[in-house]
Formats: C-alpha cells, structure tokens, sequence
C-alpha cells in the first residue's frame, strides 16, 4: 500500500483516506518527491533506483533476466524429470 503524505511539525498527515485501524503500527519508506503538487517524474530515469542494478554482473541484461525468471516458472527443477 502507498500513501501520500505531508510532514509537518514532526508527524506525517496523510493526504489521502486510510484504511487502518486506529493504532496499527506501520513501517514508512520515504521515497523522493519530484516537482510540485500532484507532478509526476518526467521520466524512469527521474526515479531514485534507476539504474540501482547498473553494477550486477550476474543478471545479465533486463531480457536475459525475465526470460531466466519465466523459465524457473515452467521447470523449476530439470533434474526431476
């Protein structure tokens, strides 16, 4: 779940209806804010992780990764044919 908010005076106040319970502990990751009121990033490259992966060597590139992920899906283990 995602909820936008707005810190002032040392509390977050949502800015949106939330659906918790009153007193449910909650984790919250700040994640950056880009331009103003209601402005989305211009671009994937605007997001804070892009290119978080650009150093992993083990992946491959983006295609090599998701068709690995989806054959996994299929044969999960090739040995227990």
């Amino acid at each position: 779940m995602s909820i936008r908010a707005i810190y002032e005076n040392g509390i977050f106040k949502p800015l949106e209806d939330v659906p918790l319970k009153e007193g449910t502990e909650v984790e919250i990751y700040v994640a950056p804010h880009h331009g103003g009121e209601g402005k989305k990033p211009r671009s994937i490259r605007d997001l804070g992780f892009f290119g978080m992966w650009k150093d992993r060597d083990d992946i491959g590139s983006g295609v090599e990764y998701v068709n690995r992920i989806r054959k996994y899906r299929r044969d999960p283990d090739p040995t227990q044919k």
